[in-house]
């Protein structure tokens, strides 16, 4: 691959490294915006690494945000507040799979020499428009390859986390994996059980936002173990409802498509450390994705739309919601939500107020009495009026 003779580097990110050059120290850009540019992908997100010392990064800008100082990287803010992370330049000096002890003061080839890919190790020079590339990195990106940089072992070892980087990288550009870098993915995949569930999770979300298929992703996550140390619930299943295929038709949502193929999503995202909210929403998709309406039955809808309640859409967008009867459900779904049906105890035409007024006594009858009459007016929303549903009392 033959490097272009200059990259779009935006003006921001011109004048910070223009700054930090004019001080002295050398700085270049690195990083995924590098490797997304030569492979003609849309990516504005230059970082820079730099000689400068962190201290000296903030003392040459008034507005940064020391957003990894521990590991050289200060967030230097542009006049628009945008943050542009600048990293000193660092090799590791010891590390226990899951976090980094840094040294500074190193070289430009010391810093590229402890990242995790070739295709990641590449340098531009915004300035002097000069290419470092020590780990023919270019060349791989030609060859659609993911390879480690040195040691795959020792690298993985390093952070076991390059392990999941290399799965989202393959299925995201559709590259193979270097057979070497691949026997060791496998070989330390026992390793990903160190790591903190928040960082595979956001790996995990990212994979599936990325990937050209999910299915590849997945297929990957299995074939090097990482599925079965932190996705147990999900199997290789066959045609159908959260069958492997299957999930690539689905919308882009993390959330749903991990849902989808577990099978018990409200268990997995607990142990992916999700929000609540993620977590009660796989574990209704889970309670409710066996239990659909009748479509062509009215009545039938609305009482699901009412018990599913915001659910509805992620249950729509399943599999089985595809399928002969229930493809026509989305219609059904429609007809009942523009003709603005009743299906929640708000939507009644009474409250319990007027049922206490009507003579219902204080207490659990009148959550029961409420519940008997949504079931009415379900059945048939034109009886949702006051003067009915008091005579119904």
């Amino acid at each position: 691959m033959k490097f272009p003779s200059r990259l779009p580097i935006p003006e921001e990110v011109l004048r910070i490294a223009k700054k930090l050059e004019d001080a002295g120290y050398e700085t270049w850009c690195v990083g995924g915006a590098i490797r997304d540019n030569l492979l003609g992908l849309e990516n504005h997100d230059f970082d820079l690494t730099t000689a400068a010392p962190p201290d000296e990064v903030r003392r040459l800008f008034k507005r940064t945000v020391p957003v990894g100082i521990e590991h050289g990287t200060v967030a230097v803010l542009d006049q628009r507040g945008t943050p542009h992370e600048v990293t000193t330049f660092r090799k590791d000096i010891r590390t226990d799979g899951r976090h980094a002890v840094v040294e500074f003061g190193v070289s430009l080839m010391d810093d590229l020499a402890r990242r995790d890919y070739t295709i990641n190790a590449i340098a531009y020079h915004p300035i002097a428009h000069r290419w470092q590339d020590p780990f023919e990195g270019a060349a791989d990106l030609e060859r659609k390859l993911i390879r480690s940089v040195g040691d795959p072992n020792w690298r993985f070892q390093e952070d076991y986390l390059r392990i999941l980087r290399a799965l989202r990288f393959s299925a995201r550009f559709q590259f193979r994996i270097h057979a070497r870098t691949l026997e060791a993915a496998k070989a330390n995949a026992q390793g990903l059980a160190q790591l903190s569930a928040e960082r595979v999770r956001d790996e995990w979300f990212k994979g599936i936002m990325t990937a050209a298929r999910v299915s590849k992703l997945l297929t990957l996550w299995m074939e090097v173990g990482a599925a079965r140390i932190w996705l147990p619930e999900i199997r290789e299943k066959g045609e159908g409802r959260g069958s492997i295929s299957a999930v690539d038709k689905l919308p882009r949502d993390p959330v749903l498509i991990t849902a989808c193929l577990a099978s018990d999503p409200a268990s997995l995202l607990t142990r992916l450390k999700c929000s609540n909210k993620d977590i009660e929403r796989g574990r209704a998709i889970g309670v409710w994705r066996d239990k659909y309406p009748d479509p062509k039955h009215l009545p039938a809808v609305r009482k699901w739309l009412s018990e599913v309640g915001e659910y509805a859409d992620d249950l729509l967008a399943l599999p089985p919601a595809r399928t002969a009867p229930l493809s026509l459900l989305p219609k059904a779904v429609r007809s009942v939500r523009e003709g603005k049906d009743p299906l929640t105890l708000k939507d009644l035409a009474v409250t319990g107020d007027d049922l206490l007024a009507a003579g219902v006594r204080p207490g659990p009858d009148v959550g029961e009495t409420l519940q008997r009459l949504l079931a009415e007016v379900l059945e048939d929303p034109s009886r949702n009026t006051k003067p009915y549903l008091l005579s119904r009392v």
